[in-house]
């Protein structure tokens, strides 16, 4: 048996898609008390107001200031132990 409608007959509208627009997701961000760190993670923040295709963009800038506040506190110099200059 055929699907095809019968010669004549009306056509079934197709099911529109109408996605629904962005809403925040409500995850809460703990503050780091690093504020270069505090900020990226602010950023978040910015994918509730896109849709699902602009969330790369944000994620891969946050990532790469992320990684460059990681690099920052690599690159300062650490305090001297007391424990280092023992003799």
């Amino acid at each position: 048996m055929s699907e095809t409608p019968a010669a004549g007959a009306p056509v079934p509208a197709q099911p529109s898609y109408d996605p629904a627009a962005p809403a925040p997701l409500g995850v809460e961000r703990a503050r780091t008390g690093n504020p270069e760190v505090d900020g990226q993670l602010e950023r978040l923040a910015d994918v509730d107001h896109l849709a699902a295709d602009g969330h790369a963009k944000v994620y891969e800038d946050v990532h790469q200031g992320l990684r460059g506040a990681l690099s920052a506190l690599d690159a300062r110099p650490r305090p001297s132990s007391p424990y280092e200059h023992r003799s």
